[in-house]
């Protein structure tokens, strides 16, 4: 019977978030040019460059902090169901954000979906606190990118609201 190695959740936790957002990436990819770059866009819109670091490193610590959830908790149990279960409420929305928002160019869905998104990061992060406070934290930042996502979306959705 072969044994998994120990550090093998932690890293599976914390690359698992990345899986959504390399599939979203090559829609992005395939968008930017096409797309988005002709949407008017607030003076404060950060550069294209910025976005694939900065959720490259959101996903690494939203992950990480999944992984200290599932370890406190003693795995999947009946005590993991809830906060387990938000966060990956929580994936499958912002996973499904790319493909609303530039693959459909969905613009205001892209803004119900973020908004559900934040929602369920919130209900995440609240859930996480009693169980482990360092992966709460972990989540913090990802809040944070989530409500400037949300004002840089409604935003582009109220000035370019004429175009396809």
């Amino acid at each position: 019977m072969e044994v998994v190695p120990a550090w093998a959740p932690a890293v599976g936790f914390t690359l698992l978030p990345h899986a959504g957002g390399f599939l979203g990436g090559n829609i992005t990819k395939r968008e930017i040019p096409t797309w988005y770059q002709t949407l008017q866009k607030p003076s404060w819109c950060p550069p294209n460059w910025m976005f694939a670091p900065v959720w490259g490193t959101l996903y690494t610590s939203m992950g990480y902090g999944s992984y200290l959830v599932w370890k406190e908790l003693g795995g999947f149990n009946e005590k993991s169901v809830v906060p387990l279960g938000l966060y990956a409420g929580n994936l499958a929305l912002n996973w499904a954000w790319t493909p609303i928002f530039f693959g459909a160019h969905k613009m205001g869905w892209g803004l119900v979906t973020l908004l559900l998104t934040t929602g369920t990061a919130t209900a995440t992060t609240a859930s996480w606190y009693n169980i482990n406070k360092a992966a709460a934290y972990l989540m913090i930042p990802y809040l944070a990118w989530l409500s400037l996502a949300s004002a840089l979306n409604y935003r582009i959705w109220k000035d370019n609201c004429n175009k396809k």
